[in-house]
């Protein structure tokens, strides 16, 4: 049998560690508080600005709950915030399987937990090319790396991870998670994959529509070259 073929899953999954990182901050208080009433002793990681709001959110409550995902990794954030959550640790908590005895000696050899929930929305990429003025330079920077790659790694292995990425759906989530325990079922997580992998295709298809119809000449004179 290949190491990834996954033959036995649980049908309901108790969340105790969910990773939080979204630009889009609608909604995240009653989430938040949703989240921790409905899941006692829930973790969550989180970065950067995310972290910050998490944290004022929770107040003292954060001790304990409220984890940086650079504490968690060991591995600062890259000046900028532009490398994050692309850690190998990170990654072996969303991909590792719960009854793959390989994977599990993974997650033992570098204490790392297995993310049960990931909630991500990506850097306003649509929402910035459609104002008037915007240049390439800052279309670029508007390009989520780390954010596509957390959605498409937790809606790869929906058997075991939930992969939210839309605000109206933390809604029906909290109720799920308050009326079933904590838990959440698997036709719940194969849903938010299907929303998630629609959310990265849309967003690469406005990135990919904005640049094919620039110039090289309109993004050339953007920049002063050296040399």
């Amino acid at each position: 049998m290949s190491l990834n073929i996954v033959e036995k899953i649980d049908s309901r999954v108790k969340i105790k560690n969910v990773l939080l990182s979204v630009s889009d901050k609608t909604g995240l208080e009653s989430f938040v508080e949703g989240l921790v009433k409905a899941c006692p002793g829930v973790r969550i990681y989180s970065t950067g600005g995310t972290y910050a709001k998490v944290k004022e959110i929770l107040g003292e409550r954060a001790e304990g709950t409220l984890v940086a995902v650079s504490d968690y990794t060991g591995q600062p954030e890259m000046q900028g915030g532009l490398v994050k959550t692309l850690d190998f640790k990170i990654y072996l908590g969303l991909l590792s399987e719960t009854y793959n005895d390989a994977h599990q000696a993974d997650l033992r050899r570098l204490s790392a937990q297995p993310i049960d929930m990931v909630v991500v929305n990506l850097y306003p990429f649509r929402e910035t090319v459609s104002k008037a003025g915007v240049t390439p330079e800052m279309a670029r920077t508007n390009i989520d790396i780390g954010g596509p790659c957390m959605v498409r790694a937790s809606a790869k292995n929906y058997l075991r991870v939930a992969s939210v990425t839309d605000p109206l759906d933390y809604a029906n989530i909290v109720e799920e998670l308050s009326s079933h325990g904590g838990t959440i079922g698997f036709d719940t997580r194969f849903k938010l994959m299907k929303k998630a992998f629609a959310h990265t295709a849309a967003y690469d298809t406005a990135i990919s529509g904005y640049f094919s119809s620039r110039t090289w000449e309109e993004v050339s004179d953007t920049y002063k070259k050296e040399g």
